[in-house]
């Protein structure tokens, strides 16, 4: 995966919310976070441990084609919590090439979360990891990449950037076949992976087009106001349902516009048909938590702590802990060890959001003392 976001931010979370029954009117971009994190966390846990003469079977299948909805998400929201960040330098009233500089350190933050985390997989696999992994592009590589690579669009005003944003991520999607087709042999590896599409990486084309469409609809979302807010998801489901047709239909078609193209790795039908899906997804999240979720929430609470979900999970599930149950699991048993990861989870997300609350119950705070008579 990465699986890819958080983004925190994705796969990390920009609001920290709390079990307190009043939540944001945005509470549902943490609960559209949260069902990413559980529809990843079964993915990763049934590619892992699901027995290899059951990789032709229904349930496997399923598991590993809803898996690929994850990664999309992740980036799609880290691109809306940047546009919030953009908005609001813009709103204080921060320099244009000063709004650029902020988004940068957001991309170096990420960048260092990447480092750090390709780290930690390989001093914990040694000695039998490759050398490789560490500089394989995972997608905290390509949030880090991807905020730098749009980070100009701080300079334009959020209603210049719904607009923007949105032409730049159908350029994004409409090129990376393109980019795929291209002789790139003399480039260096590690480099060629954050460019060109491949099976192993998250390369900017096309991963980087769910970025630029989180910032339009980001954008949208700022400037919505609350009155309206319930209109605009309507819309967003609306064109959601019809990027879905329209694009199934196009990519149907027995003729292209490209040379060369591989549906499942560089084809802009399939980055928009993904982008349809999300933005219902949008629409649906905010139905429920506006009128059936009002309090805490554990998909939402999964939400808030996307990226410490990810890191954990990842060497749980991929590392040599549990080493020898993988490719050995039936169906039912692996169903049953993916409710058991998400509900570890859960519990590590519960620990970390009251976990001051939890500190001070282990460890009282020091009491001044009595003054002397």
């Amino acid at each position: 995966m990465a699986t890819q976001s958080q983004p925190e931010s994705n796969p990390a979370s920009s609001s920290n919310l709390t079990s307190s029954p009043k939540v944001s009117r945005l509470a549902f971009l943490d609960w559209t976070r949260g069902l990413a994190a559980v529809i990843m966390l079964q993915g990763h846990v049934f590619h892992s441990f699901s027995r290899t003469d059951l990789r032709t079977q229904d349930a496997f299948i399923l598991s590993q084609f809803v898996g690929g909805m994850p990664p999309a998400i992740f980036l799609f929201l880290t691109g809306v919590t940047l546009a919030f960040l953009m908005e609001s330098t813009e709103r204080k009233g921060t320099a244009g090439w000063d709004r650029v500089w902020i988004s940068m350190r957001r991309a170096g933050y990420l960048f260092a979360l990447a480092i750090a985390f390709r780290l930690q997989l390989y001093l914990f696999g040694m000695p039998q990891n490759d050398i490789g992994q560490l500089f394989r592009v995972d997608i905290l590589n390509c949030m880090g990449f991807g905020i730098a690579a749009v980070s100009v669009m701080a300079l334009f005003t959020t209603l210049e950037r719904v607009r923007l944003c949105a032409i730049l991520g159908l350029a994004i999607a409409g090129i990376s076949p393109l980019i795929a087709s291209l002789d790139t042999s003399a480039i260096h590896p590690f480099l060629r992976a954050y460019f060109v599409p491949g099976a192993d990486n998250f390369s900017f084309f096309p991963w980087g087009a769910f970025l630029a469409f989180g910032l339009s609809a980001g954008s949208v979302l700022r400037l919505s106001p609350a009155s309206e807010l319930k209109q605009a998801m309507q819309w967003g489901a609306w064109l959601g349902l019809v990027l879905v047709i329209a694009a199934q239909y196009f990519s149907n078609l027995p003729y292209s516009l490209y040379p060369k193209s591989d549906f499942w790795l560089d084809s802009p039908g399939l980055v928009l048909i993904k982008l349809g899906v999300i933005l219902m997804l949008l629409a649906f999240a905010y139905l429920w938590n506006t009128y059936m979720v009002t309090g805490w929430s554990w998909v939402r609470q999964l939400g808030t702590t996307s990226l410490l979900i990810y890191w954990v999970h990842t060497e749980l599930v991929y590392g040599r802990w549990f080493s020898y149950w993988k490719e050995g699991l039936s169906t039912p048993i692996t169903v049953l060890v993916a409710a058991l990861v998400i509900a570890s989870m859960l519990g590590l997300s519960v620990a970390r959001t009251r976990w001051p609350q939890i500190k001070e119950a282990i460890w009282p705070s020091s009491t001044a003392l009595p003054e002397a008579d």
